[in-house]
């Protein structure tokens, strides 16, 4: 790796946690997968795992401070899109709307971790027949990040909050249109009790991948792209389930990886060039990151 990816590499693998609950995890991981119990085991060794990760904090304090002090905000992430909207003659200063998503794992009966993932409608706006998480924007009446992102699931699969144990949550991502996306993970532990109903007017199909799948270079190709001076990779994962196939890429991608860093502890087969970017400190509503 060049040496700008290898600082990010070993700050990425300096915040997985190192926990007894992870070696546990992995021990058990070794173990035969069929029992009931075994599945059980390991869920809760991985849940003790991920509730000691700490993600690094983005007080909004401190990124008001930060805007009006350096004409910028630093993130670590971002959301990559297709085209570019002008800034409009009437721009305000930069407070980023909050959204969470969904991160739902859980056990398949050969001991792997999957992930839940959604195919948006296609008659929607933005991002119509994407490959998405569970999720969108705060509400007013929710409690925190994760109530958003179990609402969220809720409305659009049918995915019962009390089935879903949030065990901790990433550090904020940023989409194309600049919106602050904060993934929730949470484990399901009784996949069977989860019988989806979809919400036709966002959501068209949903389904599950293997969560290691997004550390691995196989089916994964990528794409160099420019915002603001700084160079980053996009990345797209092919997955296909029966006769149908799906794209995974850009945001979704991008929080997919962070995720399966985490929980596997170690870093992707593959550099993922995420440099820090800024923001620029007026936008109107209609920017959006090239």
């Amino acid at each position: 790796m060049v040496s700008i990816l290898r600082t990010l590499s070993t700050a990425t693998t300096s915040l997985l946690p190192r926990a007894r609950g992870a070696y546990i995890y992995n021990k058990l991981m070794d173990s035969p997968s069929n029992a009931s119990v075994g599945r059980s085991q390991r869920l809760l060794a991985l849940a003790q795992h991920l509730r000691q990760y700490k993600a690094p904090t983005f007080p909004e304090d401190i990124v008001e401070q930060t805007i009006e002090e350096t004409g910028g905000k630093v993130v670590s992430q971002v959301g990559f899109p297709e085209s570019a909207t002008p800034i409009s003659h009437h721009p305000e200063k930069f407070r980023p709307k909050k959204a969470a998503v969904l991160i739902c794992l859980f056990e398949d009966d050969d001991g792997d971790l999957r992930v839940i993932l959604t195919q948006r409608s296609s008659k929607l706006s933005t991002h119509s027949g994407e490959v998405a998480l569970p999720g969108g924007k705060a509400e007013e009446g929710d409690k925190d990040d994760a109530d958003t992102a179990k609402r969220e699931a809720k409305e659009e699969i049918g995915l019962e909050p009390e089935l879903v144990n949030v065990v901790t949550v990433l550090e904020p991502f940023l989409s194309k249109h600049l919106l602050r996306v904060v993934p929730v993970i949470g484990i399901l532990h009784d996949k069977q009790a989860f019988k989806p109903v979809l919400n036709p007017a966002e959501v068209e199909a949903v389904f599950d991948a293997p969560l290691e799948m997004f550390l691995k270079d196989e089916n994964r190709r990528q794409e160099e792209r420019e915002w603001l001076g700084e160079k980053y990779l996009l990345h797209y994962f092919d997955y296909k389930v029966g006769h149908n196939k799906y794209l995974v890429w850009g945001l979704t991608a991008g929080i997919l990886i962070r995720a399966a860093s985490v929980v596997y502890q170690r870093p992707p087969a593959f550099m993922e060039q995420n440099p820090k970017f800024k923001v620029p400190q007026v936008v109107s509503k209609d920017t959006v990151m090239r």
